[in-house]
């Protein structure tokens, strides 16, 4: 499947309210920044219309995947100041950390009205992530163990499991 099939279906950030995305950032600290349809998306790992990283500012177009948006965002939230200072398309991290950023971004999925966590695992499944028992919700529900705890160790999530608006120091 190439990435034109893969988008087919999911839902992008075009499908969202305007302000919704730009206001969860901001719970953040951080910055959304919104490219015209046709532009290249600077600091995007896979390119466009994955969702691109620049410093404190998460790059999207209408086009852009939700999944793609929450996974970036994911990743600044949960890499350290110093590799934030210096962001620039390629956040790094460990397996574990990786693993965090998935699980987070399912959670952070149920902060953006008419997303949720049950629609942004199918479009996650629907791109090709890929978890060793076969689908995000079976990692997210029985492999994900690991992830939670790093999240929790973090002070990223509570126990409850809601994200808590701060950055990994």
């Amino acid at each position: 499947m190439n990435a034109t099939e893969a988008l087919q279906g999911c839902l992008t950030v075009g499908m969202l309210a305007p302000d919704a995305p730009g206001l969860l950032l901001g719970r953040y600290g951080l910055h959304l920044q919104w490219l015209p349809d046709d532009a290249d998306i600077p600091g995007s790992y896979w390119g466009a219309p994955e969702a691109g990283l620049v410093g404190d500012t998460v790059l999207v177009r209408n086009d852009t995947p939700v999944h793609s948006l929450l996974h970036e965002f994911a990743h600044v939230i949960c890499m350290d100041t110093p590799r934030r200072r210096h962001l620039h398309t390629d956040a790094g991290g460990t397996d574990t950390e990786e693993c965090a950023v998935c699980y987070l971004q399912i959670l952070l999925a149920d902060e953006l009205p008419g997303v949720g966590r049950a629609r942004l695992m199918r479009d996650m499944d629907a791109w090709g992530y890929s978890f060793r028992l076969g689908s995000t919700r079976q990692w997210f529900l029985h492999d994900a163990a690991e992830a939670r705890e790093w999240l929790l160790a973090h002070a990223l999530i509570d126990r409850r499991e809601r994200p808590q608006a701060c950055l990994r120091p």
